[in-house]
This record gives structure tokens, sequence and C-alpha cells, in this order.
């Protein structure tokens, strides 16, 4: 049983004072059934996320009491695309037909402020200082610059690229280009990342309504096709956030897994896809997501990066609405961010920000801790 995704729904994402995350996740569920032309007593299931904003099946209180199963999901940044893959397998199975997959949240201002205890390690570990990931995603790219002869430019332009994106992004947080060397010279946070390299935890929600797709022209006359959902977690010797110890032997990353099935699934490689949306935590992520989604070979995003190829008008576009980067992280929607603007692009309309040539098939992939990876592939 293939699926469709028909209606897509986003609030806003920044600071939205006033309204609560509950709140914001209903405004884009709205929104995702107007789209759909459907109503919430049409869902025959829900499935949704919130790191810091509540229980996600809360949400029946704002759209009604209907008495639909409605599934939490918590996977950490990974929420949402784990909650869209939940949806995705509930309808696959044939089970259902037609259902509502949603994510939001409302951080505090400031980092995240992870507790050493809830991810299986002791409170050394934060004592120490290493529950700060800013410092952990430091480590990172400082061994893979220097592993694979990536430049602070490079970085600093992954950053440009993101606030260009944003700023034709209605629904972006910071909305504002920054240039290049206001990027580089801003105060370093954790070498080799500065203050703009950097993401922001924020708020915002996002919904979208999936369905049986050879049931999908009822709906909409732009839907777009779920052709693959995959969600893997780290193997033992894979370098990543929150582990308390680091083996002899360094083996691929949870990302690299989940690329690999879901490119499988999907029968398409990554030569297809035409527009494609990465984690960008922070600018060295997107860098290596690149390679490790299978988009270019290790130490090639030098030459691609300098040369604009992943802007919007480049041969491999990544982050078009602004990635993390611009509209900030709300951990509950943002993989469902990724997708909704994917939709966006595949329906042609994203306006200033439209990729061209009429894009035809989509790549989403969102990384979280302590080591889970979501990719999906969509195609118009």
């Amino acid at each position: 049983m293939d699926v469709a995704i028909v209606g897509i729904g986003i609030h806003p994402f920044g600071r939205t004072a006033g309204l609560s995350g509950l709140q914001q996740g209903a405004y884009a569920a709205r929104l995702a059934l107007k789209d759909a032309g459907v109503e919430w007593k049409d869902m025959q299931f829900g499935f949704g996320g919130s790191a810091s904003a509540g229980s996600a099946d809360a949400l029946v209180n704002e759209l009604g009491l209907t008495g639909l199963p409605f599934i939490n999901v918590a996977n950490g940044c990974a929420t949402g695309g784990s909650a869209l893959i939940s949806a995705f397998n509930a309808i696959k199975s044939g089970e259902y037909d037609i259902g509502m997959v949603t994510g939001f949240d409302k951080h505090e201002r400031g980092a995240f402020n992870a507790d050493p205890k809830q991810m299986g390690i002791g409170e050394w570990y934060g004592e120490v200082g290493l529950m700060m990931t800013t410092q952990f995603f430091a480590m990172k790219i400082q061994r893979y610059m220097n592993a694979y002869g990536i430049s602070s430019n490079t970085l600093a332009k992954v950053a440009q690229k993101a606030f260009s994106n944003g700023a034709k992004n209605p629904n972006a947080w910071r909305r504002e280009e920054i240039p290049l060397d206001v990027i580089s010279d801003s105060p370093m946070i954790s070498h080799p990342l500065t203050k703009f390299m950097f993401c922001a935890p924020g708020e915002g929600g996002v919904a979208l309504v999936l369905c049986r797709a050879d049931t999908a022209r009822r709906y909409t006359d732009k839907p777009i096709y779920l052709k693959s959902a995959a969600v893997r977690s780290r193997r033992y010797g894979s370098f990543e956030v929150f582990a308390p110890s680091q083996a002899l032997k360094q083996v691929d990353g949870p990302t690299v897994d989940a690329s690999r099935a879901a490119f499988e699934a999907a029968g398409v490689g990554p030569q297809d896809i035409d527009v494609l949306q990465l984690q960008d935590t922070e600018s060295g992520a997107e860098v290596m997501h690149m390679a490790e989604n299978g988009f270019c070979e290790h130490g090639e995003q030098e030459v691609l990066i300098q040369a604009g190829e992943t802007g919007i008008e480049g041969k491999l576009p990544i982050n078009t609405d602004g990635g993390c980067l611009a509209n900030g992280e709300p951990i509950g929607a943002t993989g469902l961010r990724q997708v909704y603007e994917t939709c966006v692009q595949l329906r042609g309309e994203a306006g200033e920000r439209q990729v061209p040539n009429t894009p035809k098939v989509g790549y989403t992939h969102v990384y979280g801790a302590p080591g889970i990876s979501a990719v999906t592939i969509l195609q118009r």
C-alpha cells in the first residue's frame, strides 16, 4: 500500500508570545486539514511529538474529542521524522486509510539542558561539561575538517546560505541575510563554530495529512508520494553525541544506515534527488551530512559549497527554507518542517525560494541525540 501526503500546515517558527506550543500545533493541524479538504473527524489516527510543550495527544482537546487513537512519539531531534514513519507504516500496513502526523514545541530561551541520567550516563558527564552539545559538535567538525580539508570559510558559507534562504521564507524565524564576514567574526562559541553557525531552540508546529496513495486525488490535485521512510539508531563505534566513551575503531553513523535503507526502499539513488533538507544543528552538521547521506564523497563538500552548488540555483539545493539555522529548532517539529518544505518545493509553491526546473524527487534527513537518524524520500 503506497502512501501520499495530501495536506500540509505550518505555524511560523521562532518565538510566539501568547500561544502555547500545543496551540501552535493545533494551528498547523487546522491548516493541514483545510489543505486536504477534510475535517478532524475524518482522521482515523494521529501520531505526534513534543519535547517541551506537553503531550502531543492533548491536541484532541483543541481539535475535537473523536476517540481516534493518538500515539505520542519521542525520539530526540528525530521526533518528527519518527512520528512520520509511524504514520507511514500505519497506512502502508493497510490498517488505516487516512490520518495525521504532527509535531510542535515551545522551548525555553537558552541552550538545551539535557539530563545525563535520562541518557543513561552518570552525572559526571555533565559535571565535566560534556552535556553541552555545542562542545560535542565542535569536536566532531574539528576532527572532520582535519581529516578532509574543510575550511572555516566553508562553514561560514553554509550559514550565509541558510540565512539567505530564510530571508525568502515567510515562516522562518531568522529572516535577514547575514554577511559572510559578520558570521565569521561573530563570537566564538566552540571552536571553530561561531555564534551564527549554531541554531537555537525555538517554537513552531507542523502537521501533515497522509492517506492511501490510491485515494489521494480525492483530496488534492497535487499529492506528494512518500516513497520511503527509514529510521536507524547508532552502531557500536559510531561517534555520537552523549557517548560516554569512544571505540578504538570508528564505524559509520546512523545517518549512513538510514539513508541506504531509504534509497533502497524507494528504488532511487542520490543522483535522482532534486531538492534536499539535511539536519543542520550547526554548520558543520550540514557539511558532514552531505557525505553521510550519499550526496558526495567526504571532502568534496569544500568544492561544492565554495562553488555555490548547494544554493537554490545549484545542482544540489540543500535546506531551501533556511534549515535549523534560520528556523531554529523546536524539537518535535523540525523533521516535519523538512517534509513540509519538500512538499512545497515539489508542488512548485515555494515562491522566491523555488528550486528551478520543476523538482520531482525530494529528500529529508533529521538527526537526533543520542544517535538517531530518520530519512524520507518524496516524489510528486
